[in-house]
């Protein structure tokens, strides 16, 4: 179906910034021998699954009103006249409001900030490789047994083909979708997922919901096209370990950058999304290591440009947690709109739980740095001076009727609470798999080249040693983003969760049981701006010296746009952003020494009071401690 047929699925967001409430109150954490494990909910009656199948056909129908390319011959002489007059009114609401919301979202000119560049002169010059983000890339089904067939090359993500198999067959789809929990491989049975492949992985999330296609219009506007730009999808299910050892993703990556600098006889400039951005900072060392591609130490200052780093969650995403800890889905695990609503609509929290879990390269962008970048329990870089309770706490528990059950704990303790209640085939997987440490001494950010759980990890690793890379970090501020939360006992006895979000709080800056920090509105500014603003800028992580801009976007959305318009900074609404498309264009067309740096957030004066020092500092602030 052609690209100007895609619809647009708005979602919404929370954007109230007032003071904390008061501190709560601590309680003792519940062993792990109390962790109920029961039945889990019901599935919702088959009225309800109906219901929603027609609502699906009741919004492709005003889709396919603007196109006779979308036609439904299974149904006859039913016209949708006719399927509107016996629907319910709210039904036919929400379709007039995605099909609206569509309309709006594409008005801005796609085209336009290439053009303006051309007329300026600017053509392409390096060849361009992008690494879209977590969940960006649509995963179709390759399997051919019977419980496959049905589903050959059909996108089980990313697609309507995903809502009608979550509506119709939701214990078939979750068997695809999950990975084995033992291997993090392909599950038994003949199921074969994979990432789809070229431009179409990752420009459009689903019909309408644009994701790269902007960047992929204005690059084809000052001359990049198949010969010389490439999107690099991957299947953000798996481990990065189990990316090689299924896909030989890094192994390809690898030869394409390679191909494209001997053929162009340019090096590249690699783009890089949230998750991507983890993902490139991996195969930057996987490249080089003798256990990985044997490129060797110089790989990257031969073949690589630049790296462009979009709002990338190098220190984690806080709402990763409660993703994988009670199924939560409030924004979490970074899942557009349309996702989000597919699976809070058919999945219970259980289900999203066990799913999450079922993912391992989801548990990646568990937070990293512990108690050193996050807070503890009286203290966080980020505190604001009105606060009347420290981000420390992560997950704060009230007091109810004077009982208590919990203790409020940090981000480090939640961690380990986490691995605590889990099944020992998700410890197995993210143990083996990551490491979320700090490496306070050159030695020790040496000796880690050799362990490859340490390769996503910033504050354990260094940067490539190339002193000519140049890299852009540029990202969102200024939306409310999830820093921190309130759980309480779930509601259903027979729950296998022991905690869930407290969703009845909601005062000062507390949304439904979230309290909000600063950041993109996915990941805390924290997160996207501390290794760029001062982290690289130690000796022991960046020992080449190499040079970093950094160019921050200020969320301004437009009233009515659901999409933000051309100057949001929402995490993924972003990649639609005249002035972040500008750069990018700037730097593919070589004139990247021509952007100037523009941080107007409050990140260096958090990034100072970080506990992670110079080596000479950590020494000193050691013997600070033992005296």
């Amino acid at each position: 179906m052609s690209h100007h047929l895609r619809k647009r699925i708005p979602g919404l967001s929370s954007d109230s910034r007032e003071e904390s409430p008061a501190k709560a109150e601590e309680v003792v954490l519940a062993p792990k021998s109390k962790v109920h494990h029961g039945k889990t909910r019901k599935r919702r009656n088959g009225f309800i699954f109906f219901l929603g199948g027609v609502f699906g056909i009741v919004v492709a129908g005003f889709f396919a009103g603007r196109s006779d390319l979308i036609d439904f011959p299974e149904f006859g002489e039913l016209s949708m006249d006719n399927l509107l007059d016996v629907l319910p009114a709210g039904f036919v609401s929400d379709a007039r409001d995605l099909a609206r919301g569509e309309r709006e979202a594409v008005n801005y000119d796609s085209f336009q900030v290439g053009l303006n560049l051309v007329a300026q002169g600017f053509r392409a010059n390096h060849p361009v490789v992008m690494v879209p983000g977590v969940i960006s890339t649509g995963l179709e089904s390759w399997g051919t047994t019977n419980a496959s067939r049905q589903y050959f090359r059909k996108r089980l993500w990313g697609s309507w083909s995903m809502m009608r198999a979550l509506v119709l067959d939701k214990e078939g789809w979750k068997r695809h979708i999950m990975l084995d929990k033992k291997t993090g491989l392909d599950p038994p049975g003949g199921i074969k997922l994979r990432a789809a492949q070229g431009f179409d992985a990752a420009d459009f999330f689903i019909t309408g919901y644009w994701i790269w296609n902007k960047i992929l219009e204005n690059l084809a506007t000052i001359g990049y096209d198949p010969t010389n730009s490439f999107t690099a999808a991957y299947d953000w299910r798996l481990s990065y370990a189990n990316l090689e050892v299924r896909d030989q993703y890094f192994s390809r990556l690898k030869m394409y950058i390679e191909m494209s600098n001997e053929v162009l006889k340019k090096k590249v400039v690699i783009v890089s999304h949230s998750m991507g951005s983890q993902v490139l900072f991996y195969f930057f060392h996987w490249v080089a290591s003798k256990n990985g591609g044997n490129g060797g130490d110089d790989w990257v200052e031969k073949n690589v440009d630049s790296w462009i780093n979009i709002s990338g969650c190098m220190l984690g995403a806080l709402k990763g947690l409660p993703a994988v800890l009670s199924g939560e889905m409030k924004d979490t695990a970074q899942l557009n709109a349309f996702a989000v609503y597919g699976l809070e609509k058919f999945l219970s929290r259980e289900e999203r739980a066990e799913i999450f879990r079922a993912m391992p390269g989801i548990s990646s962008m568990l937070p990293i740095g512990g108690n050193a970048v996050w807070g503890n329990a009286t203290w966080a870089p980020d505190d604001l001076p009105e606060q009347n309770v420290s981000f420390g706490t992560f997950l704060n528990f009230k007091e109810n009727n004077g009982s208590a059950h919990y203790r409020n704990l940090t981000v480090e303790q939640s961690f380990n609470y986490l691995m605590d209640v889990s099944e020992d085939w998700y410890n197995d997987q993210v143990k083996g798999s990551y490491s979320r440490g700090v490496a306070h001494t050159t030695a020790e950010v040496e000796a880690n080249e050799k362990d490859s759980r340490k390769w996503i990890n910033p504050l354990e690793t260094r940067l490539p040693l190339a002193p000519s890379l140049k890299i852009y970090c540029f990202y969102g501020i200024g939306k409310p983003t999830e820093r921190s939360y309130f759980y309480r006992k779930p509601d259903n006895p027979l729950s296998s969760l022991n905690i869930t979000i407290d969703t009845t709080l909601t005062t000062g800056n507390i949304d439904h049981g979230v309290i909000l920090g600063e950041g993109d509105g996915t990941v805390n500014l924290l997160s996207v701006g501390y290794m760029c603003n001062k982290g690289w800028n130690m000796k022991r992580y960046n020992p080449a010296g190499v040079k970093i801009k950094v160019f921050e976007m200020p969320h301004e959305p437009e009233r009515f746009s659901p999409r933000g318009g051309p100057n949001t900074g929402d995490h993924v609404d972003i990649l639609g952003r005249s002035s972040l498309n500008d750069l990018i264009l700037k730097v593919a067309a070589g004139k990247g020494d021509e952007i100037g740096e523009n941080v107007v957030s409050d990140i260096k004066t958090y990034a100072d009071r970080v506990k992670v020092y110079e080596e000479e500092g950590f020494f000193q602030s050691v013997l600070d401690e033992l005296n």
